[in-house]
């Protein structure tokens, strides 16, 4: 069934490069100034003859791309109040993303995945709406910034297409069992603190006593990664060791912790002091709860070692309330906030909850090396006047869908509220009983949807459940992501040619 989709949110990031998932932004949209950035270009130290910054498989990515998107990190930067590292330092930062970047691009190629004009149009409206702004005052603040339009588009773009390409490689093969789910839930009754924590940790002052909270209130967190490569020998590990130490040693010492992340840090979201954003508290692993289960607000923990390298870890944000994350951008970030809060709401509510649940029908074309995009929109729109002009829709459905519903006339049974993916859930959401939608793009292909009827039931301990699923969901989706994306680098040829460790890091 492709309805089934516990990760619910599809790009909703109020700027470039500043998006949910920390995903950035693309090396070929251009700032403002590309005259000022040529010339900066040519009296940079780093420089090479053949102007190639990186190669990525076939894929050039050159140096005045690269100068271009430093500019651009340098606004964000400043734009997010964090002190910008020196200029060689940052070039290289933002060359690690723009291999990653590039890497992304090429599995959505693989996968004939794309983002058309169509969805990042309906993207931006979203943003503005959820900001409380229209479209033209979104883009007036955009421009304030210092980054143009059509940069802002195109980063959105990539963002839009990251969150796609994991999707179909990450969060498809994500399975949440019954079992666990029954084991979430009991843990809930289990009073204050973190499930598993209780003892101090090394990153916790001295004398305080620890800051207990609800498993399911919302925590934010941001982290320094000192990413250490699988192949790495025990001289190298320590080496890696050594620069997390001098990184806590720097924070220790009195310098923003944002500021040395956009310096060091080899995580995603490092040009955005690296921040992790906010979720109820279960919804991190394990091994960041124990860190930070101690800590405060604006606390740093001590260093922490996963199979990824070292981490160190601040608390953003804590408990209920407004939770603004602390390398805050303008406009906001919608969405992760109020659903983390909504989730903690959820589960510490009683009595009936009342749901509208709606029973429909659907016909999905895919999109594969056969059939494109716009050729699934076109026999879908085609289906759509068959059934206007009398035929049965399920009989269609039959026929025509891909979807494993097919058997079924494309019946998807009683759905709730979140248990489809935000794309098919407005467009069913718009739909009157016996109206049938327009084409529906989701990352699973093209939909045509009708909806049967609707009713309101007493949803609570389904709605539990499936809060539940999500958040151990969320759990899980991180760091399989960083894995899948180990394997693409692997896989892949990197030529870094400012950064060789970069290049060591990308063939792990």
């Amino acid at each position: 069934m492709f309805v089934l989709s516990v990760k619910r949110r599809l790009a909703v990031c109020a700027m470039p490069v500043l998006g949910l998932l920390a995903v950035m932004g693309v090396g070929h949209a251009q700032p403002n100034g590309p005259a000022s950035a040529t010339g900066q270009a040519a009296q940079s130290p780093t420089r090479f003859v053949d102007g190639i910054a990186a190669v990525v498989n076939k894929q050039v990515i050159t140096l005045y791309q690269l100068e271009q998107e430093l500019k651009a990190a340098k606004a964000q930067l400043a734009m997010q109040n964090i002190q910008a590292p020196d200029d060689d330092t940052l070039r290289r930062q933002v060359l690690q993303r723009m291999i990653t970047e590039e890497l992304i691009r090429q599995e959505a190629r693989r996968l004939n995945v794309g983002v058309s004009d169509a969805q990042l149009d309906q993207a931006v409206a979203n943003i503005a709406q959820r900001n409380n702004m229209s479209e033209a005052q979104l883009r007036a603040e955009i421009e304030k910034s210092g980054v143009t339009w059509d940069y802002y588009r195109q980063s959105l773009r990539q963002e839009i297409l990251t969150d796609l390409v994991r999707q179909r490689e990450v969060d498809s093969r994500i399975m949440i069992s019954d079992g666990e789910v029954d084991a979430f839930l009991r843990s809930q009754s289990v009073t204050g603190g973190f499930v598993g924590g209780g003892q101090p940790t090394a990153g916790a002052p001295a004398g305080q006593a620890p800051a207990q909270a609800s498993p399911m209130q919302p925590l934010g967190l941001a982290q320094i990664l000192i990413q250490v490569p699988e192949s790495a020998s025990p001289s190298q590990v320590e080496e890696y060791r050594r620069e997390a130490q001098d990184a806590l040693a720097r924070i220790k010492a009195g310098a923003d912790f944002a500021a040395v992340a956009a310096a060091v840090s080899d995580g995603p979201g490092a040009l955005e002091g690296g921040d992790m954003g906010v979720r109820p508290a279960q919804g991190w692993p394990d091994l960041f709860l124990q860190a930070v289960q101690n800590l405060s607000a604006n606390e740093v923990s001590d260093i922490i070692r996963s199979g990824n390298g070292f981490h160190i870890l601040k608390v953003t944000t804590r408990g209920p309330g407004p939770q603004q994350s602390a390398q805050q951008q303008m406009p906001p970030p919608p969405e992760v906030d109020s659903r983390a809060n909504e989730m903690a709401a959820v589960f510490q509510s009683e009595g009936p909850m009342m749901v509208t649940q709606t029973r429909a029908r659907h016909i999905l074309i895919k999109i594969d090396q056969a059939t494109s995009d716009e050729r699934a929109r076109t026999r879908l729109e085609d289906i759509r006047q068959r059934v206007l002009a009398g035929e049965d829709f399920a009989d269609l459905a039959r026929r025509y869908s891909e979807d494993a519903s097919a058997p079924l006339g494309g019946d998807l049974g009683w759905l709730s509220p979140g248990e489809t993916v935000p794309p098919f859930e407005q467009a069913m959401d718009n739909l009157q009983p016996g109206e049938i939608s327009e084409p529906v793009r989701t990352p699973f292909g093209w939909h045509l949807i009708t909806v049967q009827e609707r009713r309101t039931e007493d949803m609570e301990e389904e709605f539990k459940r499936m809060r539940a699923r999500e958040v151990l969901f969320e759990r899980q989706v991180g760091p399989a992501f960083d894995d899948w994306l180990g394997r693409v680098r692997a896989q892949a040829y990197i030529d870094n040619r400012l950064d060789p460790r970069g290049n060591q890091l990308n063939r792990n």
